[in-house]
């Protein structure tokens, strides 16, 4: 598969707004982090863009990022639905969030009403800062998490949003790698080649099981095996080859 397999697709009729935003049954790290546990797990999917991922032009992530894999490299219709989603977030911000917050309202009752835990994240592909919006905020008894690339949010979201830090050994991006190292924060490292024992000097755990569990890995990396042809092939720095991951130093 080439880069251009799957496009960006410019849907910019508002009339064409999804009907829903918040989605609990079509990733499939979602659907393993919630089997078996005690909660009602949802994930909100923008199709991400240099303004919904600040960081993806330095760290050189944006085309191998997930946005190519699974069922989006099949169906066209999957990226269409996110490119919505995008446009809607971009050209009425206020009618968007708004619906966010229906259905984060809806969500909480309905665990409430199961008797389980609310869980969201709602950048599945994107990284946006919801805590300037005040949504995490806005929902106290909804446990929140994401992947950031924008090392500046650390340690400064709200108790119920935790963060975990997405690595790329890209040059442009050492400043925010550096700042995260210096964290207790999981860092989040895409592999190909099987996962290493260790990495940047820490301990590498599986982290194609359960987001949930990534998040206690504490002063961990976390490691994810790259998904799709095209991240596999990739010569991204965003995925490190693990069969030379030792030659990676933190001052590198």
């Amino acid at each position: 598969m080439t880069s251009s397999a799957v496009k960006l697709i410019p849907l910019k009729n508002l009339s064409l707004k999804p009907a829903k935003l918040l989605s609990r049954d079509s990733n499939t790290k979602l659907i393993k982090t919630a089997k078996n546990k005690p909660i009602v797990l949802a994930g909100l999917s923008l199709m991400p863009t240099p303004v919904l991922c600040p960081s993806s032009k330095n760290a050189e992530c944006f085309e191998p990022c997930l946005k190519n894999s699974g069922l989006a490299a099949v169906y066209k219709s999957v990226n269409e639905s996110r490119q919505r989603k995008s446009d809607y977030y971009l050209q009425d911000q206020e009618a968007f969030l708004t619906q966010l917050r229906r259905e984060l309202f809806n969500l909480e009752k309905y665990a409430r009403k199961h008797d389980k835990k609310a869980v969201v994240r709602l950048n599945v592909l994107s990284d946006v800062a919801w805590e300037t919006h005040n949504i995490p905020q806005e929902f106290p008894n909804i446990f929140m998490y994401d992947y950031t690339k924008r090392a500046d949010r650390l340690g400064k979201t709200p108790a119920n949003y935790k963060l975990m830090f997405s690595y790329s050994a890209a040059p442009k991006y050492k400043t925010q790698v550096d700042i995260a190292l210096k964290t207790n924060t999981p860092i989040t490292v895409v592999f190909k080649n099987g996962l290493p024992s260790a990495f940047l000097g820490r301990e590498v755990i599986d982290g194609d099981k359960s987001d949930l569990d990534n998040l206690k890995a504490l002063g961990k990396i976390v490691g994810l095996r790259a998904k799709g042809n095209l991240a596999k092939q990739s010569l991204s720095p965003f995925i490190i080859d693990s069969l030379e991951a030792n030659s990676i130093s933190i001052a590198a």
